[in-house]
């Protein structure tokens, strides 16, 4: 994960992401280099939109809670939930598989 987040971070602040950038920011943080690893997400990088990417992302939004939900309601809502949850784990799933 901390090889996504020094990309990332070099996303976000305009810089190019290659190999020396994400040793870089690895350094700094004092997190071991796995050079294969380094090189591997540069190339799969390479042909990401990462702007699209994570707009396209489903995004998990902290929620409260109802107070106390209808009764009759609750087996719907349940079953919503479910395919919500779904649909979020195969996006998710998806995206993971450019970051591994």
């Amino acid at each position: 994960m901390m090889y996504v987040y020094a990309a990332l971070l070099l996303h976000s602040s305009g810089q190019k992401i290659n190999e020396e950038g994400i040793k870089k920011v690895l350094t700094a943080t004092g997190g071991e280099i796995d050079d294969a690893r380094v090189r591997a997400l540069v190339a799969a990088l390479n042909e990401v939109n990462i702007d699209e990417a994570l707009k396209a992302a489903p995004t998990i939004a902290a929620t409260t809670a109802p107070a106390a939900p209808a009764a009759s309601a609750a087996p719907v809502q349940k079953k919503e939930e479910k395919k919500e949850e779904k649909k979020e784990e195969e996006a998710l799933a998806g995206l993971g598989a450019l970051f591994q």
